[in-house]
C-alpha cells in the first residue's frame, strides 16, 4: 500500500458565504521584494467546500486541499479557528 503525500493547508479569512455549501476564503501572505527589500502583501481568493454551512463572513478558517469538487472548488474547510464577532 502506497502512502500519500501531505495535503496543503492554508489559513485564511472568509470573505463571502452567499453560496450554498461554499465559502470564498482570502489567504494573505507577505513576500519580500527582490530589489527594494520591502514586504508586499499578496492575496489569494479560493473557493472552499463548507458542507455544514457553519462559516460566516469574517471567520478565520483552515482549508485543506482536496479532489476537485466543482469547476472552481478544490479546497475543503478543515476547521474554524476563530468565529467573527
Amino acid at each position: 500500500m502506497k502512502k500519500r503525500g501531505m495535503k496543503r493547508q492554508l489559513v485564511g479569512t472568509v470573505i463571502s458565504d452567499k453560496m450554498d455549501s461554499t465559502v470564498v476564503v482570502q489567504v494573505e501572505r507577505l513576500v519580500k521584494h527582490r530589489l527594494y527589500k520591502k514586504y508586499i502583501r499578496r492575496r489569494l481568493r479560493l473557493a472552499a467546500h463548507d458542507a455544514k454551512n457553519d462559516c460566516g463572513i469574517g471567520d478565520t478558517v483552515r482549508i485543506i486541499e482536496s479532489r476537485p469538487i466543482s469547476k472552481t472548488k478544490k479546497w475543503r474547510v478543515c476547521e474554524i479557528l476563530e468565529k467573527a464577532v
